[in-house]
């Protein structure tokens, strides 16, 4: 007699997953309504002030930033303003010979030197010799972080000691204790794909996350450390204990992200990250919510990472999270939830 249960257990997911998708969909913008990177309402005027060649919008909202000591922002529209000039920097030229020493314009001008040095093949020998336009930056305010935290990228990059970037790290937490990116700065360099390990990186993250705010980015520096050791996917030789600290990880940043209204532009990387790795453990239901947290707001990292279309990846693995919540469901709890376990690929 032929066993018939693989051929049930088939048919009864199918059946799940059509009588629960559609209920599941609930609070998921439609895939035409998602943005990767979208700017916020003091961003976009800069980038289409941009776009027609003026500066002006930009410099002030750099400067905004810096006069209220707006480290975060800052930091986060920097990088912006500068993958913007990536391509068209015709503004960022007229802004500097209107104004060749203003502190705004020097830090766009050093983000985005660092950016094509670190495209070249001779990264290090480039890195080098933008090092005086980070120093420019850094000098030009004492009180600014953000000029600290591209020192840092800058070390990494250039291969310097860990005396050295010990020393750039302190200037850096002198100017804010508890600034995110430069943070992830050092996390990047005490990371096993540059001069640490896994457990170093853990070991950074945990405890600047203990030492920080409640409601700071920092609290999610654990799972930047997680996503660094997934990252490696098969090549990575897991242990218990560090599926532990990743999950770990993961349960921190899920309860920043509640601190954050759903929708919120500003935690949006963060949860993006989020649902990644909760993704990656299989933790289904919890990342579906992440998702619905996350709205419209797809964000490049760290879709990018591990696909060439960033956005389309977001969908794919939102769809797939849904659908696994759906197969899981038992058909007479409608939209309960279940919860299974399992790797995406």
């Amino acid at each position: 007699m032929v066993c018939t249960m693989p051929f049930l257990r088939a048919l009864l997911r199918t059946a799940r997953v059509i009588r629960n998708t559609p209920a599941l969909s609930s609070g998921l913008p439609a895939d035409h309504a998602v943005l990767l990177d979208a700017p916020d309402e003091r961003l976009s005027p800069a980038l289409v002030a941009a776009a027609a060649g003026e500066y002006e919008p930009a410099a002030k909202l750099l400067a905004t930033t810096r006069d209220g000591a707006e480290w975060e922002s800052r930091d986060r529209y920097l990088k912006r303003l500068v993958a913007f000039a990536r391509s068209r920097d015709g503004w960022l030229g007229h802004w500097l010979s209107a104004a060749p020493r203003d502190p705004d314009a020097l830090l766009v001008k050093a983000q985005l030197a660092v950016d094509r040095a670190w495209e070249s093949p001779a990264r290090a020998e480039q890195l080098r010799e933008v090092g005086p336009m980070i120093t420019a930056a850094a000098h030009s305010d004492p009180r600014d972080p953000v000029p600290w935290r591209l020192a840092l990228d800058h070390a990494r990059g250039t291969q310097a000691t860990h005396t050295t970037f010990e020393a750039l790290w302190e200037q850096a937490l002198q100017r804010s204790t508890h600034h995110y990116g430069c943070h992830v700065a050092a996390l990047q360099y005490l990371s096993a794909a540059w001069y640490g390990s896994h457990r170093e990186c853990f070991d950074f993250a945990e405890r600047a996350a203990e030492d920080s705010l409640p409601s700071s980015l920092v609290q999610a520096l654990p799972l930047r450390a997680a996503f660094a050791m997934l990252a490696e996917g098969s090549g990575a030789r897991s242990t218990s204990v560090q599926e532990e600290r990743v999950d770990a990880a993961a349960d921190l940043a899920i309860a920043l992200s509640a601190a954050f209204a759903p929708g919120d532009p500003w935690p949006a990387e963060v949860r993006n990250l989020l649902a990644y790795v909760l993704v990656a453990r299989g933790r289904w239901d919890e990342a579906l919510e992440q998702f619905r947290r996350i709205g419209p707001h797809a964000a490049s990292f760290p879709w990018a990472s591990v696909s060439g279309d960033p956005l389309g990846r977001f969908l794919d693995a939102r769809d797939s999270t849904r659908l696994r919540v759906a197969s899981a469901t038992p058909l007479r709890h409608g939209a309960g939830r279940g919860r299974t376990r399992g790797h995406y690929a």
